[in-house]
């Protein structure tokens, strides 16, 4: 004979089969370890991501991921390609899985690579998939180890601008997603503390990144042509005044849906 004793701690539900004759403290003892474990779980990803950050830079990789360090090897780069074409294109989106969950700099480098080594179409199918899986784990990440701490001490003003963002949240992360100005990891981190659903936050995220992340390819894709490999390569230095315009044509009208609904409100 036993009874369901349910115990909540941190957001976890818990059951366990409690034997009546067991004294009430064992009972809480239960309690507290499927709360630490629960906590464990929770943190787990965020502190191996951190932890990923700190070798990332110990052991200097940023030094491998720049346009410099792409022309010095393109000799090389081409020959693995050519005779492991599909295993380089997975260690390629694996590469950038890894760039983006972990926001390290490299990613545009890296995007550059991918329409270099791979073509515009296959470098931005690579480039989209593995930056929206990296910004899919972070944002999971994110919310996993702070939606209870933010929910305990949300005040009232983040509460509404909570319910604001949520109304609209693909048509806002499109926007955000579309103009390059708006640095990537916050983009990922703010929707996973605004409680926005995570498919609403992928689907925007591989839409919102597709334009501008074939620009870079296209341009990555001509590096071949260029024979001089001390160039600077920047974002501003790909995208010009025209390009940039396009891009917040694009957002601002990601935004219409908004405006319309706020209108009919009124």
């Amino acid at each position: 004979m036993c009874r369901i004793a349910e115990f909540r701690d941190s957001g976890l539900v818990a059951n366990f089969c409690v034997n009546p004759m067991v004294k009430p403290g064992a009972a809480h003892r239960l309690s507290a370890k499927a709360g630490t474990a629960g906590s464990i779980r929770r943190w787990l990803p965020l502190l191996l991501i951190l932890l990923g950050i700190v070798l990332f830079f110990v052991f200097g990789l940023q030094r491998y991921l720049t346009g410099g360090m792409l022309c010095a090897n393109r000799a090389a780069l081409d020959r693995v390609v050519a005779d492991h074409h599909w295993l380089a294109l997975g260690i390629f989106f694996l590469a950038y899985v890894i760039v983006v969950a972990l926001s390290v700099p490299g990613a545009l480098a890296l995007t550059l690579a991918g329409g270099y080594l791979f073509g515009p179409w296959l470098g931005s199918g690579a480039t989209i998939l593995g930056a929206t899986t990296g910004a899919g784990l972070l944002f999971l990440a994110a919310r996993g180890a702070f939606a209870d701490w933010l929910r305990a001490r949300a005040g009232p003003w983040l509460e509404r601008m909570r319910r604001g963002f949520q109304a609209d949240a693909f048509n806002y992360l499109l926007f955000l997603r579309l103009v390059p100005a708006f640095p990537f990891f916050i983009v990922n981190l703010v929707p996973a503390f605004l409680g926005v659903r995570f498919r609403v936050f992928l689907l925007a995220t591989l839409i919102g990144i597709a334009p501008a992340t074939f620009i870079f390819s296209n341009f990555g894709a001509g590096l071949g042509r260029i024979l001089d490999c001390n160039l600077p390569i920047s974002i501003g230095a790909v995208l010009s005044p025209e390009t940039i315009a396009g891009l917040v044509g694009l957002a601002l009208l990601s935004l219409l849906p908004v405006a319309y609904k706020k209108w009919r409100r009124r």
